[in-house]
């Protein structure tokens, strides 16, 4: 398997015109070409393995980080989520609110998330499609722009965006991870 990095900017050697903007969407690109690795030809089955009755699956992992890139990214864009424009709430069918993203899910909730690699697949897709348009305009100084004031400190950009980072990366290890299990057995 190749490494989720492979063909990067970064690699490439951009040298001294790197921007802060090729550095998100280097970082989102390589998290798309993680949950690939991650959900690819596993069956709905295998996707929906849990390692203990409390645990959260490999589709939940990342239908959750999608939905959370989703949510956040197209707050901060201005711009509707890809979730209800795109008509995946209604393809994906989960007996959910349309704003669910996962966070205080109980373990049948988490459970209920069926579904298969190519619908995970390409909802991230369609998302991180999105989440690219925007960062590839996100300025140096667009990072300083406070996106959420109920937080103290208020939340800027560059917060959001490494914090959504940070989620992201955190569950595609855990669905790689789990992947890793369900490969050996």
């Amino acid at each position: 398997m190749e490494p989720a990095h492979q063909g990067s900017g970064v690699e490439q050697g951009w040298g001294s015109d790197v921007h802060s903007s090729d550095l998100l969407a280097d970082a989102f690109d390589r998290i798309r070409q993680s949950v690939r690795q991650a959900v690819q030809d596993l069956t709905p089955r295998q996707l929906a393995v849990r390692l203990d009755d409390d645990a959260n699956s490999i589709a939940w992992l990342v239908w959750h980080l999608t939905r959370v890139q989703d949510d956040h990214v197209a707050d901060v864009a201005g711009t509707e989520q890809v979730w209800l424009t795109g008509g995946w709430h209604e393809r994906f069918a989960l007996p959910f609110e349309p704003g669910a993203h996962g966070y205080g899910h109980t373990s049948a909730q988490v459970a209920a998330v069926q579904v298969s690699g190519d619908l995970l697949i390409d909802y991230h897709e369609a998302v991180c499609a999105q989440t690219l348009a925007y960062v590839r305009d996100v300025t140096d100084d667009d990072l300083s722009r406070v996106v959420d004031e109920s937080w103290d400190p208020p939340v800027t950009l560059a917060v959001r965006l490494v914090s959504v980072l940070s989620d992201d990366l955190q569950h595609v290890g855990q669905a790689a991870f789990i992947r890793g299990v369900i490969e050996r057995r």
